[in-house]
């Protein structure tokens, strides 16, 4: 058997090039380590912790929420086991349904390890170390990110967890010290902050949320602080230390200084990710790397004939939706079409409460390309569905060129700003202008009428404020 294509790793990357390969008529196969298929993602990642974030959300919402409604309820009490239990669920009904999507379009799956050869061989190690050749006529890198370790802190999945130990914990820890202030650790500090841990975040930066707005990493910040956050901006954590039960966590400025001594039961190492090519041969192939990335071109092909990278392995941000729409360019491209993806408008979303969802261009971005640029904004404080829900915080953040109008960025804070920042990344995907949105009728009273309202005030004509 020769196939078509062999996709080597099943995360959102790799899954969706095989599937749609396979609808474009290719024969298709696929190589996962796990016994269970999804990367990452699926079983460690954001799935897990978006039930875990829901779930909590929930017990948050009963504990201090409920009364403000006029629902009077006794005070929560926490299953975690059940808690977990339901993320565990949701696991299991991703990652069973793309073992259905790949029986559906008939795409051959085989366990084990995956190691490119040369081009075209891809040799697979099963769990008992039996070997077998898999014969291709291309190979797609879909092997996605692991944690990126840091010196002085040992993970064990215990005590000193990554973000998979972090959604496994067996109870709430009395106090969470969070390595880093970038989105998993700031989603995965919430989640057990509403159950009752006190969580102190140290972050070498000045700022949290890395590259994101300047603007709305400091009002979230603020957000956060009023939930029960302690933040220690440019620290760094030298160590930790096992003493009694707990830890002994040494801290110490970025810049240099006096060290800083903090008890904790858990530490979170939460400082990003990185490429997994560990393994996968691309040395001894002749696939070019650098720092630690596959190097690609415009149409996702290594320097090598014939194979080809995605996802996180590869240069851009490293999120499952830009790993997917990558698995399907790639695979129209094999197939003869003109697969592609606009990196341009690739959104970010933070699932806190509430949440935060980027897209495009940041103040500071623009600011440093010398792009002029009107900015219109409208707080959920002035939006009638907002106070009807009793979810004012936060605003929406449009960006649009002095000129031309045309919409660079767009960011929004506040609940269920996910689901909303779809609809600027349609009107960006379409080059549309602020004024384009602000001309469009939109349902009342609902949440996404403040984006209307955002539109309208880069011209200065926004109604309620």
């Amino acid at each position: 058997m020769v196939y078509d294509l062999i996709v080597i790793g099943t995360g959102p990357g790799g899954y969706v090039c095989a599937i749609r390969a396979a609808q474009l008529g290719l024969k298709v196969a696929v190589v996962e380590k796990r016994k269970t298929f999804g990367g990452t993602c699926l079983n460690v990642g954001c799935i897990p912790s978006k039930a875990l974030l829901a779930a909590s959300e929930k017990f948050a919402e009963a504990d201090h929420a409920l009364a403000g409604f006029g629902v009077i309820v006794d005070k929560p009490r926490l299953d975690l086991k059940g808690m977990l239990k339901h993320k565990d669920e949701t696991v299991a009904a991703n990652v069973n349904g793309v073992a259905f999507l790949f029986k559906k379009n008939k795409i051959e799956t085989f366990i084990g390890t995956g190691l490119i050869k040369k081009a075209g061989d891809v040799e697979v190690t099963g769990e008992d170390g039996s070997k077998q050749v898999l014969q291709t006529k291309n190979i797609v890198i879909a092997t996605g990110s692991e944690v990126t370790p840091l010196p002085g802190l040992a993970i064990d999945e215990k005590q000193i967890v990554s973000s998979t130990g972090a959604l496994e914990l067996g109870k709430v820890p009395g106090k969470l010290v969070v390595v880093g202030g970038g989105i998993i650790g700031l989603e995965l500090g919430s989640v057990w902050r509403r159950l009752g841990a006190d969580v102190l975040v140290v972050e070498f930066l000045d700022h949290i949320l890395g590259t994101m707005d300047g603007e709305v990493a400091r009002q979230f910040q603020r957000m956060l602080e009023k939930q029960g956050f302690e933040f220690l901006l440019g620290h760094k954590v030298l160590k930790a230390e096992k003493s009694g039960a707990g830890l002994k966590v040494t801290i110490a400025p970025a810049e240099g200084g006096n060290e800083i001594i903090r008890d904790a039961d858990i530490v979170l190492v939460a400082v990003g990710r990185r490429p997994f090519i560990e393994g996968l041969g691309l040395e001894a192939a002749g696939v070019a790397t650098e720092r630690g990335r596959v190097v690609i071109d415009d149409h996702f092909a290594t320097n090598v004939p014939g194979i080809y990278a995605i996802g996180d392995v590869v240069r851009g941000p490293m999120l499952a939706h830009k790993a997917e729409d990558e698995g399907i360019a790639v695979a129209e491209i094999l197939a003869g079409q003109h697969g592609h993806v606009n990196y341009e408008v690739i959104p970010s979303v933070v699932y806190t409460m509430p949440e935060i969802a980027s897209v495009g261009a940041t103040e500071e971005e623009l600011k440093a390309k010398g792009i002029a640029y009107n900015i219109g904004k409208f707080p959920f404080t002035a939006n009638g569905r907002a106070r009807a829900n009793r979810q004012t915080e936060g605003f929406v953040k449009i960006l649009a060129d002095a000129t031309s109008d045309r919409v660079l960025g767009a960011h929004i804070v506040g609940a269920g700003a996910g689901e909303a920042i779809a609809e600027l990344c349609v009107l960006m995907e379409f080059g549309g202008a602020a004024e384009d949105l602000a001309r469009t009728c939109h349902a009342h009273p609902t949440l996404s009428e403040a984006i209307r309202e955002a539109a309208l005030a880069v011209g200065k004509r926004a109604i309620h404020i």
